[in-house]
């Protein structure tokens, strides 16, 4: 789906793509794909019929390696598995021109680790492409630690020449964008065990101004996504927080929209969400089992748990040096998670609170919640000294 995505993207702008894939019935099913996806745009009148056939003939699929041997840049866009990518970066140092750039679409993993298994670790770099990638504005670059300043400004201006908002990220689990994210999504369950229900929390966010709730996002995306990530983290982490109720949406195959079920409940071809009051009494029964006190809770009270997590976490991620400056974090906010616009970004948000009020209440939850909303110490420097989080001096990128 990605590389279908990614495909669009360079033919759109102007690019002639080779594709392929590990088969033949996969290669197929890609640019069936991408002629649906055109075929979409021309019957809603937002592309020309001439305009999709001068796009489709940039797009060539092929056979094997040999085939793209030859190509400056290779996007390599695979399941989302360590054990999976690394035999085909091996296979691409090997069969690719010397001077060739391999770029790899990952959300989470470790690109240094990744480009260890070329001979060329100076032309590698990670390419975190949005979902649907032919869409999505965000292009999120990867560092890892060999990267030359060529392939970097190589990857940051090949987003830009395909339309994209480029923004560079060291190499950390998640990178920038999903790891600032990752607090925020584990918040957002955790509330449910609380007292909060999923089309609760939702309208508090719609409200502030998204487009969807995060919810509803989670069951377009696909609930067995989030679970895989889960089952990551968890293993390289023994402390990590587990979201039981999530974990029993899963095992009982409610995937999201796909299977017509998730945290809402969905009419056949009808992609609305309604409650449902299934989900309501797991949450129930769950928090139950948990012993978690339940509570009521207001509008600001969500929103702040919610997007206050984050906050944190993306100081910490300055105060280790994997992002440069904070408004960068907002860029990956406003284009990656549809963060409202007219907000500026999560980190120009909170500036728009006060960091000291922003402290002072994680501190709170510190001693409420445990150490999952530890400040980090930036945050605790930047309240200190009344210094904004639009300039907070982070520590040098690596």
């Amino acid at each position: 789906t990605m590389g279908g995505g990614i495909a669009m993207s360079f033919a759109d702008f102007g690019y002639d793509v080779k594709i392929m894939d590990a088969s033949q019935e996969g290669l197929d099913r890609g640019m069936e794909r991408i002629r649906n996806n055109y075929a979409t745009s021309v019957k809603r009148g937002s592309l020309a019929q001439d305009e999709m056939d001068r796009r489709l003939a940039r797009i060539h699929p092929v056979g094997g390696y040999e085939d793209i041997a030859q190509c400056d840049v290779v996007v390599e866009a695979i399941f989302e598995r360590m054990d999976v990518k690394k035999p085909v970066f091996a296979k691409l140092d090997e069969v690719m021109k010397p001077g060739a750039f391999l770029f790899s679409n990952t959300s989470a993993l470790d690109m240094d680790e990744l480009a260890s298994v070329t001979k060329r670790p100076e032309y590698v770099a990670g390419t975190h492409f949005f979902s649907p990638a032919n869409v999505m504005k965000l292009l999120e670059v990867v560092r890892p630690t060999k990267a030359s300043p060529e392939t970097l400004m190589t990857a940051m201006a090949m987003g830009r020449k395909i339309g994209k908002i480029s923004a560079m990220a060291g190499n950390t689990d998640g990178f920038v964008a999903n790891r600032s994210r990752a607090p925020f999504n584990s918040e957002m369950v955790i509330l449910l065990e609380e007292g909060c229900l999923p089309e609760q929390v939702d309208k508090v966010m719609i409200d502030f101004g998204y487009p969807m709730g995060p919810f509803a996002v989670g069951d377009l995306a696909g609930l067995d996504i989030g679970a895989e990530g889960r089952k990551r983290r968890a293993l390289a982490n023994p402390n990590y927080r587990k979201l039981p109720i999530a974990d029993k949406l899963v095992e009982m195959g409610r995937f999201g929209q796909k299977t017509g079920a998730g945290w809402y409940r969905y009419e056949k071809g009808d992609r609305t969400p309604h409650p449902d009051p299934e989900v309501a009494a797991i949450i129930k029964s769950v928090a139950a089992e948990m012993g978690v006190p339940q509570k009521e809770f207001t509008p600001t009270e969500i929103l702040q748990r919610l997007l206050f997590s984050s906050v944190n976490e993306a100081c910490k991620i300055l105060e280790e040096g994997k992002a440069y400056r904070a408004s960068d974090v907002d860029v990956m906010w406003l284009h990656g998670f549809g963060f409202p616009r007219y907000r500026g970004g999560l980190m120009y948000w909170a500036d728009g609170i006060g960091v000291r009020e922003v402290y002072n209440q994680i501190a709170s939850w510190h001693q409420q919640y445990g150490d999952r909303w530890a400040p980090s110490k930036l945050l605790r420097d930047l309240a200190e000294s009344g210094t904004p989080f639009r300039e907070a001096k982070p520590a040098p990128f690596v």
